[in-house]
């Protein structure tokens, strides 16, 4: 029977290891990654980012935004701005939006200042404070939920700016002392 054994196993061998040892080679190659590209046609021709190369994006602030008001008749205006930086190395370019994401108020300890209800630029209504890109004197207000401020296309290796400009309107009812909102940007990279 050891010998049977012996010789039904080298037989076994002889036929089947080839067998096993192909199909481990098919399944091996069955689980590697595989590439696909572009259609022809379609993707960026010439793009400054190196194909198979990982993308980035940075923003960056220009400092905190002081508005300091000063008397017009029975109000108090103020206004002031900031430049937000955003490089990219994204060849379709980026997205920036601008929300109030703890809240749209301008806050003194009991005083507030609530956002304008402006959602297109126009002049800002008394007790009410807004943002615009244009550098007017018109303004929307900030809202909680993201709105764009700006859709740029193409990489921006060496940063694109955008300046945002404050602006408050205020009666004399309000308290004297600082207040402050905070205000979120978000740049994300577009997908097309």
């Amino acid at each position: 029977m050891l010998v049977k054994y012996t010789a039904g196993r080298r037989l076994f061998d002889a036929l089947f290891r080839p067998l096993l040892l192909l199909c481990g080679v098919l399944v091996a190659l069955s689980l590697a990654p595989t590439a696909s590209a572009s259609p022809f046609g379609q993707g960026v021709f010439g793009a400054q980012v190196p194909f198979g190369s990982v993308t980035s994006m940075t923003i960056a602030l220009g400092g905190n935004v002081t508005l300091n008001l000063t008397p017009s008749g029975s109000t108090f205006a103020g206004s002031g701005s900031h430049t937000i930086t955003v490089t990219s190395t994204d060849v379709v370019g980026y997205n920036l939006y601008i929300y109030g994401a703890g809240g749209t108020n301008m806050v003194n300890g009991s005083y507030t200042i609530p956002a304008s209800s402006n959602s297109s630029a126009a002049p800002l209504a008394t007790n009410s404070w807004g943002y615009n890109t244009d550098g007017s004197t018109n303004y929307v207000g900030l809202t909680t939920t993201p709105v764009l401020l700006k859709n740029a296309i193409g990489p921006y290796e060496s940063g694109d700016n955008t300046t945002v400009k404050y602006g408050v309107l205020t009666d004399i009812t309000k308290g004297e002392g600082s207040y402050t909102v905070s205000v979120t940007y978000t740049a994300v990279a577009l997908n097309y």
